[in-house]
């Protein structure tokens, strides 16, 4: 751990507070998107075609096929298909709920990254301004004995903050999208699901709808 706080030190000292602040959010964005990795994982998140193929079944009127072809899926949705399948059309906003309450626990943590992608920028143009100012101070104050290189010094490591800044936002705000497109695909699946049942186009088969819809392994 040493050469990490050794790292960590130096950056202090190049760029100030404002290089340590974007070297935590650049650790916290990582943490964070490897989490949602793997909670997307878990969730079988765009993995839905045992569940697409219960809402195709259902939509034929093959009940029975529907509910085993359910009872293979591993999505996160197949608690709010399996409500559908016992419902009517009055249901509708219920069941909207029901998925918007799974789509918000996947979704936690999108400000967080929608909102370090904004300010990094700004924060390390922040350290910029900062660094700009000590620089003309120390200009300033070696008078008429001005060496150019000092000065050049000071304002790359000024403009070093601003670097760091865009390094943090840019992939930041392209991981943040790609969630957020992620999302609104499983919208489109589930709102498509929940109108499929809720009117199916199919005729009933005339085998027996079973007494209970089996619960999700």
């Amino acid at each position: 751990m040493t050469p990490v706080f050794e790292m960590i030190a130096k950056a202090y000292d190049l760029g100030g507070p404002v290089i340590l602040i974007l070297a935590i959010a650049s650790v916290y964005v990582l943490a964070l998107t490897l989490y949602k990795l793997w909670q997307f994982h878990a969730a079988a998140v765009g993995r839905h075609k045992a569940l697409q193929d219960a809402v195709h079944h259902w939509d034929a009127g093959d009940r029975g096929r529907a509910v085993q072809a359910l009872g293979r899926s591993k999505s996160y949705l197949v608690p709010v298909v399996e409500m559908a399948f016992g419902a009517d059309k009055q249901d509708n906003d219920r069941l909207v709920s029901e998925a918007e309450a799974r789509f918000s626990k996947l979704e936690h943590g999108f400000r967080s990254l929608e909102n370090i992608a904004q300010l990094a920028p700004l924060l390390g143009l922040f350290g910029t301004v900062l660094g700009m100012i000590e620089a003309f101070q120390g200009l300033q104050a070696a008078g008429s004995q001005v060496d150019p290189s000092i000065l050049a010094g000071g304002i790359w490591v000024a403009l070093m903050t601003t670097a760091a800044g865009l390094a943090v936002a840019m992939p930041t705000s392209l991981v943040h999208s790609w969630f957020e497109a992620r999302m609104d695909g499983e919208r489109n699946i589930a709102d498509r699901a929940i109108q499929t049942i809720l009117r199916p186009q199919g005729v009933q088969a005339s085998a027996p709808v079973p007494d209970a819809v089996p619960s999700h392994a």
